[in-house]
């Protein structure tokens, strides 16, 4: 099979509302990639991995449409980049079984995210444990190269490589069926939540990247700051608000907005939190009102959704098949 020079591949949690985290740290640069590279993007909504921690079927249906009309309203073209369901293309858990049994447990028992999730009161089921061999299968199965992630996932795409390298020294004799990925770290801004700390969902200090009108107001009203008093000198340095603002503002604006910050007056009037707040809120509903406009028009239109998942899917499944196919000949399977 004549593999493409360059496959991007990434996964997307299936947790449904996307935040203001999300966008900048993984959907803008998926966003920017299908440009970059056209016709060999391909994400899929990780809803098999999500049965590690999702048992609520309706729940599940339910994100996993919240993420799809997410990304085309944000921009995601499905004629340039493949938007798929995970488990609709069942090869890659038949491939993540043939890498199982040339994986050695020690690999996976280094595995930091696996440490970490149990750490934090998850169950370690075997499915939490094998996670990083159907990631590894998810990269692998595609043909991929580059696989865009944050650093904490750098060790999985490794993991990968590993697998990689162990199914081809052990099943080909002659050239390597599957085909090495290597990592591109993404470049993800620090997103600060509503209580300073890092963006989550663990923590509940989100904004919803759909958010609009008065619930956007309250919410961005609760971002936290000091008691100094309007009209006093504020350092924009080590304010929330201010950083919320970094991710809209172009430099000059950002500049004069400091200057503001630091002056504690806006052309001659006192200047306050309450104003960052407001300029905050007026760029936030701006920057995503088209997107918002173009959810709803999703919302409305279901099958236009689903269409896009089982187009994305027929075409990464024939993919797939392929290099399963030629896996299954390897190991001696029919």
């Amino acid at each position: 099979m004549n593999l493409p020079r360059t496959r991007v591949l990434s996964g997307i949690q299936s947790s449904g509302e996307k935040h203001l985290g999300n966008y900048f740290g993984a959907i803008q640069q998926h966003i920017e990639l299908q440009h970059e590279f056209p016709g060999e993007c391909f994400y899929f909504i990780a809803d098999f991995h999500a049965l590690t921690t999702v048992h609520d079927a309706a729940a599940m249906r339910e994100g996993v449409v919240e993420v799809a009309r997410s990304y085309l309203a944000l921009g995601l073209n499905p004629d340039k980049a493949l938007l798929f369901r995970q488990s609709d293309v069942p090869e890659v858990t038949e491939l993540a079984w043939l890498l199982a049994t040339v994986t050695g447990t020690g690999l996976l028992e280094r595995g930091h995210s696996f440490k970490e999730k149990v750490a934090q009161g998850l169950k370690p089921s075997v499915g939490l444990f094998l996670y990083p061999v159907l990631m590894a299968a998810d990269i692998l199965v595609y043909g991929s190269t580059t696989v865009p992630v944050g650093k904490d996932q750098i060790q999985h795409v490794e993991m990968a490589q590993d697998m990689a390298t162990h199914f081809n020294q052990t099943h080909c004799a002659g050239e390597p069926i599957l085909r090495r990925p290597e990592w591109r770290l993404s470049q993800t801004p620090y997103v600060a939540g509503l209580d300073g700390r890092k963006m989550s969902s663990s923590y509940g200090n989100t904004l919803p990247l759909f958010a609009s009108g008065k619930p956007l107001r309250k919410m961005i009203a609760a971002v936290a700051t000091d008691s100094t008093p309007l009209g006093q000198p504020l350092d924009p340095d080590k304010c929330t608000v201010f950083r919320l603002l970094s991710l809209f503002l172009q430099p000059d604006e950002l500049e004069r907005v400091g200057g503001w910050y630091r002056a504690g007056k806006r052309d001659g009037q006192p200047f306050g939190y309450g104003h960052a707040k407001q300029l905050l809120a007026e760029r936030y509903e701006a920057h995503f009102a088209a997107a918002r406009a173009r959810r709803e028009e999703l919302v409305a239109n279901p099958q236009q959704v689903e269409d896009v998942l089982t187009r994305s899917a027929a075409r990464a499944r024939a993919v797939a098949r392929d290099t399963l196919d030629r896996c299954r000949q390897a190991c001696g399977l029919r």
